[in-house]
Formats: C-alpha cells, structure tokens, sequence
C-alpha cells in the first residue's frame, strides 16, 4: 500500500458487537479506496442486529422493549430509533411479500378459514378478517397456500383472495373443504364452481348445540352427530339420519329442520376413499394453525393497522409453512 495517501487522517466508526459498541479508527484513503472488509457496511454484525430487530418485532415485542432488550446484550451506549424497527420491518416484509406471492402448483385439496384481529383503520378500532388458504399438494404435504387481511368475510374479499391463489397457479382442486360462510359460499361459486364442497364436520357438530336448550341433551347430541358422520358410506350416513330425524321432529324440530337442510352438506367427503376421510372432512388442520396465530398476536393486541397485522401472521404462517 502507498502509505502517502493516508494523508485524510482517520475517521472512527462505531460497531455493535456482542460485547458491546466498539469504536474503531479507519484511515481515510484518498478516493476512497480503502475500507476494512470486517468494518464494511452492512456487515454480519450489523445485519444480525437488524435481523434480530425484525424477529423481535415479529414476535410483537414494542420499540421500547427492542431498546431494553438491546441495551442488556449490546451495553448503554445502543439505542435503537423506531427509524431502524421500522426500516428492519420493510426488509422484512419484502421477503413475506414474497412468500405471499410465490407460484403455486397443483392441489387436490383446499382448506379455507379466517379468524378476526383487533386493527386501527382510519382512526377506529374494527375486527379485520384473516383470510387463511391450506392446501394438501399431490405428493400428500400440508402447505400454508396464502393469506389476506380484509375488512370484513364478504364475498368481495373471498373473491380476490380466491383470484389471487388461482392467478399464482392453484389448479387441479378436488374437494374444498370449510365452514359455512355466506361470503365464501358466493365467492367459491363464482371462482371454483364445479369443485365439490365438504362442510366441516366438527363445526356442524357445534353448530346443532345451538338448537337443544337442555344441557343434558347435549352430549347424546354430539355422540348421535359424530355417529352419523362415522358411518362406513354415505347411503348408512343417509338412513342414520333420517332415523335421528324421525325422533328429532317431535321432541326438537328446530333441530330437526336445521339438521335436515345443514347436516348433508358433511357427506361430500363419502365420496372419496375410506384411508383419506379422517383428513379431509374437518378443517381441523387449519385450526391449529388458527391457534397458533392467536396464541402469537395476543402479544399485539390492537394492531396500529392492517400492514401490521399481515405482516405478523405472514411471518407466523410462512413459519407454518416451513414444518414438514
């Protein structure tokens, strides 16, 4: 090196390290030519730090506990701006935007569901729909396929939500499999009409609960319903169902008239091969995963607005995604 350039002086620079801010001199080379590769911008040490910021603020952890948290590992003389938990968040997010948007490929099966989160939008306080895809792939994987955060379940959203998962390349869907939302009804049949639909059956075994007043009607209920739903084909299915609707119209015909128009719906899954039953006729699967969301964002609480809230369930659900 020709030592004469090193006629600028020195400049310090200040690295976080696990040990704490460490301040180093670097030699000012004239045309800048010179930078110490272990002192180079954006360096491990750093991206760590910033990756660090944005699990953090996944995990729903504030600005404020980011900073406390920061202080004991690194020493008194961090602090961290909401500037940088924020410019952590968009680096974030491009690589969650990905994943949302990622092609998809052939999927037999498809599993739809959402649940709500508390979100501020426009200065009020609404419950933001979470609209969730599961799908099983032909080689028989679990996949997260995508999700949405809406304003409401209405068919309008469902609708662009379903358009987005068939413009990424969903295709070759047998059976969907959800809960009767009036606004998924409508956008199923707009989008995916000639797929078959299969009712979960857990949520129509509580749904009935609603038509039996006594509470020790309740048990016997469940245990006639899951009976019902256990039968070895749908024409046994049929003629237990009758039978449970025969005793029904005298001693509960509300049961008994909402059990005839809902319970059918259930009995698409008989359709299909004895082995693959148990996996296909409740949205249990994604249920879990619904859980697992909720366990997660009661950190947050109230999310400041809908990006916030996407943001943390993409990142939990790309998590998901990840599990074999």
């Amino acid at each position: 090196m020709n030592y004469g350039s090193l006629n600028n002086g020195f400049k310090p620079k200040t690295v976080m390290t696990r040990v704490g801010a460490q301040t180093f001199e670097v030699p000012q080379v004239r045309g800048g030519g010179f930078y110490p590769a272990a002192l180079e911008k954006g360096s491990r040490t750093e991206q760590a730090v910033n990756i660090a910021l944005a699990e953090m603020y996944v995990q729903g952890v504030s600005t404020r506990k980011v900073t406390d948290i920061l202080v004991k590992l690194l020493g008194p003389e961090v602090s961290v701006s909401s500037t940088q938990v924020s410019r952590a968040a968009e680096k974030l997010d491009a690589g969650l935007a990905a994943w949302r948007e990622r092609p998809l490929d052939e999927t037999p099966y498809l599993f739809l569901d959402a649940r709500y989160e508390r979100v501020r939008e426009a200065g009020q306080l609404v419950d933001c729909a979470v609209l969730v895809a599961v799908g099983i792939t032909r080689d028989g994987r679990r996949r997260v396929l995508g999700v949405s955060v809406a304003l409401s379940e209405a068919e309008v959203h469902w609708r662009a939500f379903l358009d987005s998962l068939i413009r990424r390349g969903l295709k070759g869907v047998k059976l969907i499999v959800s809960d009767d939302h009036a606004g998924l009804k409508a956008a199923r049949r707009a989008t995916l009409p000639s797929v078959p639909w299969q009712r979960c059956q857990f949520h129509l075994q509580q749904n009935a609960q609603a038509y039996v007043t006594r509470l020790d009607l309740r048990k016997p209920l469940a245990q006639r319903i899951r009976s019902i739903f256990n039968a070895p084909d749908k024409a046994e299915a049929e003629r237990l169902l009758r039978q449970a609707l025969d005793a029904w119209k005298s001693e509960a015909p509300k049961l008994a008239q909402w059990t005839e128009e809902n319970l059918p719906d259930g009995f698409t899954v008989f359709d299909l091969p004895h082995a693959q039953r148990p996996r296909l006729r409740t949205t249990n699967g994604l249920e879990r995963i619904n859980r697992e969301i909720k366990r997660r964002t009661r950190v947050a609480s109230i999310f400041p607005n809908t990006a916030s809230c996407l943001r943390l369930v993409s990142a939990l659900l790309a998590e998901c995604d990840a599990v074999p």
